[in-house]
C-alpha cells in the first residue's frame, strides 16, 4: 500500500531503532523486497529515499550533537547503501536522484521549487558536512558544554583534516569510534558514485559520473579537506602496529577498513581521462607557489585538480613512502609470517600510485630521482611473478606492467636498476647475483615462459620495457643474459615467427635490447656478449630465415612435432630462491570481473629519440610506430592487440596458422621478405665476425672448456671502431589515450565490487561495466 509521507511513525521504524550493524541491514532488508517494492509500490521506494536523505541533512544541520542523532544518521547511511544499487540497476529509477522532490525547497515548501537541490546533490552535502562533525567524525577543538557545541556550519574543516601529511602537521588522537563512523559514510559515497558499474563501458570517456562530478566541484565546500583527510589516511597508514611484531594480534585494528575505504573513494573521485584534457598544470612544468594566479585553470574535478599541484619535496616524500611501506607489506609477510597484518588493498594502491604519477609529472620526476623507486619496483615484480599462473588476477599483472612502462619511458629508471639487488624477498625465480635490472628481466621471462596465456598481450608491454632500460644497463648477470636469448630463442622458432602477423615484433625487440647494450654499454656486459656468442646460431638461422612457401609452410607444421615455442626446456632454470612458493593458479570457483582489451603497444606508446646530452624529443608518428612493414598491420585493431590470445590450446594453434582476428590471414613470401629484410643484425653479426674466431683460437690454445677464461677475455676486450656506428635510442614512452582510461575504469570497479564482501554492496545486482565470472 502506499504510505503518505507524513506518517512519520511508519518512516521512523526504518532508522529509529538503536543497536543495527550495517551487516544487521542487509540481512533484514532483502534484495528480493527491494525489487518488489521497486516494481509494485515505487511511490513508497521514493518516500523512503527522499526520508533517508532528509535524516542525512537535518543530521547534518544539527550537527549530530546527541547519541540518538549519530544513531539515526548512521541507521539511514546503511539504508541508503543497501538500496542505491537496485536504483542504479534500473534504468527507469537512474534519475530518480536527480530529480527535485516536489513541496521540498530549501525553506520547506513556502519558496518556488525551482530552488530545491536534487536529492542526489542534497545526499552527498550532507554527507560531506558529517565527516567533519565535531565528536561524531572529528575531535571538538571546543572544551566545554553542550549549549557552546560548535555550528557545523562556521567551522573551517580544514582544521580538522582526519592525520598529518600533505598540507596539515597535526596528527589527531586516534578515536575508533570517529573511524568507524567515517567508513560507513565513506561506503555510502562509494555506494553513491558505482551507479558508474551499472553503465556498459563505452569508448567515450567523457561521459562522467554526475555524483564524482559534484562532489569534486566547487559546491562541495570541504574538497580540499577531504581530498587531503583521504590521501593522508592512506599514505600515513602503518600496519605493522606501531612497530611492535605481532601486535595486531593483540588488538583489533579500526583504521584498516577506514583505509581501505578510503583508498577505494580516492581512486574512484580521481577516474578521469588526462588524455582528453589540455591541463598544463599536469605537466609538471609550472613554476612558483601551489596556487599562483598564472597557473592556467586545472580540470574542474578539483582532486584531480588538487592532485596535480601538490609539490613540496616532503610531501612527495610522505606520500612515496607511504605508499612504498603498504606495497611491501606482502612482502615482510613472506619473510617474517605473521610479523604484521597483512593488508589486501595493494591494488588499489597501484591504481592511486598510478593516477600520482600519471597526473603529477613532479611527482614522478621525484619518484626516480632517488632509488627510492626500487622500493615500488620491488613489490610490484613480486606481485608480477606470484600473480602470473592465476587467471583471476590478470587485472593486477597488467597495472603492475602498466606502471613499468610508464616509468620505463624515463632515463633516470633505467639509471637506478643498476643497483645491487640484495633484498632477499622469497620469490619463485632462479637464485642469482646482480642488479634490480637482473631481477626485472628473470622475472618478465618467468613470466613469459610459464605464466598464462591470457598475458600474451602484455608480452609486446613487457619487452618494450627492456628495451626502455637497456641503453642504461651497466653489466647484466649470467642469469639474466641467458635469459634474454632463450626468449630470442623462443620467439625466433619459425613456427613462432609465421604463425600470427605480429608475432615477429618481439623479435624485432630483443634484438634492439642486444643492439642497445652491445653499442652503448659493451665495457661492463662480457656476460651478455658470451651468451651471444655461445648462442650465435640462432642469430645466423634468423640471417637465413627461408622466405619461399614451402619453407613457410613446413614451419607451421613442424610445430605439431616439437615441444611448446616457450618452455621450460634448455632454459637451465636452476634452483629456485629458499622459501619461496611456486605462482599458484587461481583455485577453482574464484571470482573474476572481466576487462575490456588494452590497446596495442602502438597505441599506449609513442616514440621519442634520445640525444647526446640525453634530452628526448619526440619523433613525428609514422604510419604506424611499432611495424617495421611501415604500414599498420590489420590484425592490431584496438580490441584485440594480439590476433592468437591463447597460443597454448592446440584447437587455437591449428586456428591461429591459417587465421588471426582480421580475418584470414597466411603468411606469404612477400610478408617475410617484407619484415626479414628490416631485421636490425649488422651489430650483432659484426661483433661475431670479430669475436667467434679470437674466442675459438683462445680455446685451442689453451685448451679450455673454462668459461672464467673466456669472460676474463671477453671483460678486457673492445669493440671500438669495428662496431656500425651506434644508432640513436629510441624510448617508446607511455602515452595517455581514452583505451587505457577506460581500462582503469573497468579494471578499478571490478576490484572495488569484488573487494567489498562485508556487507556484499553490489553482489547479485544487474550490473553491466563488467560481468562476473568464475574461475
Amino acid at each position: 500500500q502506499p504510505v503518505e509521507a507524513t506518517d512519520d511513525a511508519f518512516w521512523d521504524q526504518f532508522w529509529a531503532d538503536t543497536a543495527t550493524s550495517v551487516q544487521d541491514v542487509f540481512a533484514l532488508v532483502p534484495a528480493a523486497e527491494i525489487r518488489a517494492v521497486r516494481e509494485e509500490s515505487p511511490s513508497n521506494l521514493a518516500t523512503l529515499c527522499y526520508k533517508a536523505v532528509e535524516k542525512l541533512v537535518q543530521g547534518a544541520e544539527s550537527g549530530c550533537h546527541t547519541e540518538k542523532e549519530r544513531q539515526i544518521v548512521l541507521n539511514c547511511c546503511r539504508l541508503l547503501t543497501r538500496i542505491l544499487p537496485y536504483i542504479f540497476e534500473d534504468p527507469d529509477w537512474r534519475g530518480f536522484f536527480w530529480s527535485t522532490v516536489p513541496g521540498a525547497g530549501r525553506g520547506g515548501g513556502d519558496e518556488d521549487d525551482e530552488n530545491a537541490r536534487p536529492l542526489a546533490e542534497s545526499l552527498l552535502l550532507a554527507v560531506t558536512d558529517l565527516l567533519f562533525c565535531p565528536d561524531f567524525t572529528v575531535q571538538s577543538h571546543r572544551r566545554s558544554t553542550v549549549d557552546t557545541a560548535e555550528d557545523i556550519h562556521s567551522i573551517d574543516s580544514c582544521e580538522y583534516i582526519w592525520e598529518a601529511g600533505v598540507g596539515f602537521a597535526h596528527s589527531p588522537q586516534p578515536n575508533y569510534i570517529h573511524d568507524l563512523n567515517r567508513t560507513e559514510l565513506l561506503k555510502l559515497l562509494l555506494t553513491c558514485f558505482s551507479e558508474a558499474m551499472y553503465l556498459p563501458p563505452s569508448s567515450d570517456s567523457s561521459n562522467t559520473n554526475p555524483w564524482v562530478q559534484f562532489f569534486c566541484s566547487t559546491e562541495n565546500r570541504h574538497a580540499l579537506p577531504l581530498f587531503t583527510s583521504l590521501l593522508n589516511v592512506v599514505c600515513a597508514y602503518d600496519p605493522v602496529g606501531y612497530g611492535i611484531p605481532y601486535n595486531h594480534l593483540l588488538f583489533s585494528d579500526y583504521r584498516e577498513p577506514l583505509v581501505e575505504e578510503a583508498a577505494q573513494v580516492l581512486i574512484v573521485t580521481l577516474d578521469y581521462d588526462s588524455s582528453t584534457s589540455s591541463s598544463p598544470t599536469v605537466d609538471g612544468t609550472t613554476t612558483g607557489t601551489a596556487m599562483d594566479d598564472v597557473d592556467p585553470p586545472g580540470p574542474d574535478n578539483l582532486f584531480v585538480n588538487y592532485l596535480s599541484r601538490i609539490h613540496r619535496e616532503e610531501d612527495f616524500q610522505f606520500i612515496l613512502k607511504g605508499v612504498a611501506r603498504l606495497l611491501s607489506n606482502p612482502l615482510v609477510q613472506t619473510y617474517l609470517p605473521n610479523s604484521a597484518k597483512k593488508i589486501q588493498f595493494h591494488q588499489e594502491l597501484l591504481v592511486l600510485f598510478w593516477k600520482l604519477c600519471d597526473f603529477n609529472k613532479k611527482f614522478l620526476f621525484f619518484v626516480l630521482k632517488s632509488s627510492d623507486v626500487l622500493d615500488i619496483l620491488v613489490p610490484i615484480l613480486y606481485f608480477l611473478n606470484d600473480a602470473r599462473a592465476d587467471q583471476s588476477r590478470v587485472g593486477l599483472m597488467h597495472i603492475g606492467v602498466f606502471i613499468l612502462l610508464l616509468l620505463s619511458g624515463e632515463r633516470n629508471f633505467g639509471v637506478r636498476l643498476n643497483k645491487p639487488y640484495s633484498v632477499r624477498v622469497p620469490m619463485d625465480i632462479p637464485v642469482f647475483t646482480g642488479t634490480h635490472a637482473d631481477l626485472l628481466i628473470i622475472v618478465f621471462h618467468k613470466i613469459i615462459t610459464s605464466g598464462h596465456q591470457r598475458l600474451q598481450p602484455l608480452f609486446d608491454c613487457l619487452l618494450t620495457i627492456v628495451v626502455n632500460v637497456s641503453p642504461y644497463l651497466k653489466s647484466l648477470s649470467m642469469v639474466a643474459a641467458n635469459k634474454l636469448l632463450h626468449l630470442l630463442e623462443a620467439f625466433s622458432t619459425t613456427w613462432f615467427l609465421f604463425s600470427a602477423v605480429q608475432n615477429h615484433h618481439l623479435v624485432f625487440f630483443l634484438l634492439e635490447v642486444f643492439n642497445n647494450i652491445i653499442q652503448y654499454q659493451f665495457d661492463g656486459n662480457s656476460n651478455l656478449v658470451y651468451a651471444v656468442i655461445r648462442k650465435r646460431n640462432v642469430f645466423h638461422q634468423l640471417a637465413n630465415l627461408p622466405t619461399d612457401s614451402q619453407s613457410i609452410q613446413k614451419g607451421l607444421q613442424r610445430k605439431k612435432k616439437t615441444p611448446e615455442p616457450i618452455s621450460r626446456t634448455n632454459s637451465q632454470d636452476g634452483i629456485s630462491m629458499e622459501g619461496s612458493r611456486p605462482a599458484a593458479p587461481a583455485e577453482p570457483g574464484t571470482l573474476k570481473t572481466s576487462l575490456v582489451a588494452t590497446p596495442g603497444i602502438d597505441k599506449l606508446t609513442e616514440k621519442s629519440q634520445v640525444s647526446e646530452d640525453g634530452t628526448m624529443r619526440s619523433l613525428e608518428p609514422e604510419a604506424s610506430q611499432l611495424s617495421p612493414e611501415g604500414n599498420p598491420p590489420a590484425a592490431l585493431s584496438d580490441g584485440e592487440p594480439w590476433s592468437g590470445e591463447a597460443s597454448h590450446s592446440r584447437r587455437d594453434r591449428r586456428r591461429l596458422s591459417s587465421a588471426s582476428s582480421s580475418g584470414q590471414w597466411t603468411p606469404t613470401p612477400d610478408w617475410v621478405m617484407s619484415w626479414k629484410s628490416k631485421l636490425p643484425l649488422q651489430t650483432i653479426m659484426r661483433l661475431l665476425q670479430v669475436l667467434v674466431p679470437q674466442v675459438e683460437k683462445i680455446c685451442i690454445d689453451k685448451g679450455l672448456t673454462d668459461e672464467s677464461e673466456i669472460l676474463k677475455f671477453l671483460q678486457h676486450g673492445t669493440l671500438v671502431g669495428l662496431l656500425p656506428v651506434p644508432h640513436p635510442i629510441l624510448i617508446r614512452k607511455y602515452q595517455a589515450n581514452s583505451g587505457t582510461a577506460m581500462w582503469f575504469r573497468t579494471y578499478m570497479w571490478g576490484v572495488i565490487y569484488l573487494r567489498n564482501v562485508d556487507p556484499p554492496i553490489w553482489y547479485d545486482t544487474d550490473v553491466k561495466l563488467f560481468e562476473i565470472q568464475r574461475v
